[in-house]
């Protein structure tokens, strides 16, 4: 086969994923054989779960198209699609379920705080990251773009930011989450809901002062740990409504 030049061009934040020498966004590439349009893509740095739409030479394909001439290629981000392609994409929009890797140990703890099911292991591997995303359908939260590369990886960000907060809008507007956020209802520890408990059934595991001045508790259906609205509670609502006044 005939070499052949293929020309890509991102659009949206997509440029994120690319080298300082190609911030425009257009990438080409001289290839010697058929090749998926998945692979020539994320050769340029950009992982399959951040492609909502690809366009060759004006129509919608799939990750599995091959290469073999001359092409021009538009890859869209989510919420980044042009007009009349919306039966075309290839992500899904709406995520609740999600598995984050050890290094975003404070978004896990934002997106908790905000009710998100999320599971999490500071020390875990990579191979065990993806074997609990995959047997508990999961979308994988990581800066590591090799890693959202994973053939096996179906649904899947990458955080733009590096600060908690920030990812945490990020997500948030990725996975069109706003309208399902429920504060403090579940664990921070273990990720497990937390139930309503009367002051009684959990007095023997208060602190003297916590039983003269809280009467409303909580606890983990999963790990046990007890709840109440304490000196710090005002603080964390502050913080949690800011991050909503953001994202609406």
């Amino acid at each position: 086969m005939n070499a052949f030049t293929v020309r890509l061009n991102f659009h949206g934040d997509l440029n994120f994923f690319l080298g300082s020498r190609t911030r425009s966004g257009r990438i080409e590439r001289i290839l010697a054989e058929k090749v998926s349009v998945k692979d020539v893509i994320e050769s340029c740095g950009v992982p399959h779960p951040e492609v909502d739409l690809i366009l060759v030479n004006g129509r919608a394909v799939g990750f599995d198209y091959g290469l073999e001439h001359i092409a021009e290629v538009e890859v869209f981000p989510v919420h980044a699609l042009p007009p009349h392609f919306e039966e075309n994409r290839l992500q899904i929009l709406r995520w609740q379920r999600f598995i984050v890797d050890g290094h975003l140990g404070k978004l896990t703890r934002n997106l908790r705080l905000l009710g998100f099911d999320v599971a999490y292991d500071r020390e875990a591997q990579d191979q065990q990251l993806l074997q609990i995303m995959a047997s508990e359908n999961r979308a994988l939260l990581t800066r590591d773009r090799r890693l959202l590369m994973h053939s096996v990886v179906r649904h899947g960000y990458c955080p733009r930011s590096q600060n908690a907060d920030a990812q945490t809008i990020e997500v948030i507007r990725r996975f069109e989450l706003f309208g399902a956020i429920a504060p403090f209802t579940r664990c921070l520890r273990c990720n497990a809901l937390l139930e309503k408990v009367a002051k009684g059934d959990v007095m023997q595991k208060l602190e003297p002062l916590t039983k003269v001045y809280y009467e409303k508790f909580g606890r983990c259906t999963g790990c046990g740990q007890i709840y109440w609205a304490g000196s710090h509670f005002s603080k964390l609502q502050k913080r949690l409504e800011a991050i909503r006044a953001r994202c609406s």
